[in-house]
């Protein structure tokens, strides 16, 4: 594990919280990374962190990752002060019950737990049913709304109380990993970029926000970055573990390198250059084709203004949006040296138009 370059700042990332529309603490701690590489930083009206590192005439490349993850919002309070709260994104209504969970307050966080009847008190033919989430509700341990009231507010973001954990090998689990290791991603290829002594292309590192209610963030920041590649960094599902079927993904396994996404929504020249990058560099890669949008900031990077010559890579992720999503430390490493070494391939002579 201590191999792992700035894995400090990754366990920092996932456990920093940022539900979507809430981003500031997580922009904040990238900010702090970018701006000892950067040449330019700034954040837009809607919260994107734009990092520019300056090339030599080249053209135009976007790295995009969000850093929003999934949570709950406080929605009401009743007079016996227990919280009801509403989705964030898709949270699973199947996982929350009996979980812990942090209500990020403007005066601090308050920790709770969303309550659940006792098995010995539901009836046998219930015992399968899902408790629909307007019916959950998080307990603090107050006895009233106005106790409650005092600590927190309506409309304050909430998420899972959990961290990053170490598994075994290269493995860890954690919240949030769809997707702030996208973010990290960007981010550690800008700093290697950076620390190499820079490419020919204009680099925008750009850590987006709002993708889990709607890609918002990376529809905003493609529009105003008007990039002329980019490329998206984000989880992809892995099939490796039971009930997951590979006839409907592909074949997708922890630890066997970044996944490149082939289809509609990615450019084949640049699906290709970033194939052929991995073949010169002995990066392993897996391929999984996507025959319709990709439903990621890919598919509204591809779309904007006149078009945008886009791929998506993608880490094989299991659990997907529940608080013990798990991947394989290596699958990250093996993305950050593949975009290195593909950005450095690209300079103003490299056409991207298909033919």
């Amino acid at each position: 594990m201590n191999t792992f370059n700035h894995f400090d700042f990754l366990k920092q990332l996932v456990e920093t919280p940022s539900p979507s529309g809430f981003e500031q603490p997580v922009q904040r701690l990238i900010r702090q990374q970018l701006e000892p590489v950067a040449d330019t930083i700034q954040t837009d009206i809607m919260g994107n962190l734009i990092a520019l590192l300056k090339g030599r005439g080249g053209p135009t490349v976007m790295l995009a990752g969000h850093c929003d993850e999934i949570g709950f919002m406080v929605q009401f309070v009743d007079d016996k002060g227990f919280i009801y709260f509403g989705a964030i994104g898709g949270v699973d209504p199947h996982l929350s019950p009996g979980q812990r969970v942090r209500i990020h307050t403007d005066h601090g966080d308050v920790a709770g737990v969303i309550g659940k009847k006792a098995i010995h008190l539901i009836e046998s033919k219930d015992r399968d049913t899902v408790i629909k989430l307007n019916k959950q509700y998080i307990d603090i341990g107050c006895t009233s709304r106005e106790e409650v009231e005092a600590k927190i507010g309506i409309g304050d973001p909430v998420t899972f109380a959990v961290g990053l954990q170490p598994l075994q090998g290269r493995r860890v689990t954690a919240r949030a990993f769809d997707d702030k290791m996208g973010a990290f991603i960007v981010t550690e290829v800008m700093r290697q970029v950076q620390h190499s002594g820079g490419i020919a292309a204009d680099l925008y590192s750009v850590s987006t926000v709002q993708e889990e209610v709607g890609l918002r963030g990376g529809t905003t920041s493609s529009y105003g970055v008007n990039p002329d590649i980019g490329i998206v960094v984000e989880v992809t599902h892995a099939t490796d573990c039971p009930d997951v079927e590979q006839n409907g993904i592909g074949r997708v396994e922890l630890g066997k390198g970044p996944v490149l996404a082939r289809g509609a929504n990615i450019n084949p020249a640049l699906f290709n250059l970033l194939v052929e990058t991995a073949k010169a560099e002995n990066i392993p890669v897996q391929i999984i084709g996507v025959p319709r949008a990709t439903g990621t900031d890919a598919n509204v990077m591809q779309l904007s203004r006149g078009g945008v010559a886009t791929a998506l890579l993608g880490i094989p992720l299991r659990y997907m949006h529940t608080p013990v999503e798990t991947l394989d430390l290596a699958d990250l490493e093996m993305a950050i040296k593949l975009l290195t070494a593909t950005l450095a391939r690209v300079d103003s002579h490299t056409s991207f138009i298909p033919a």
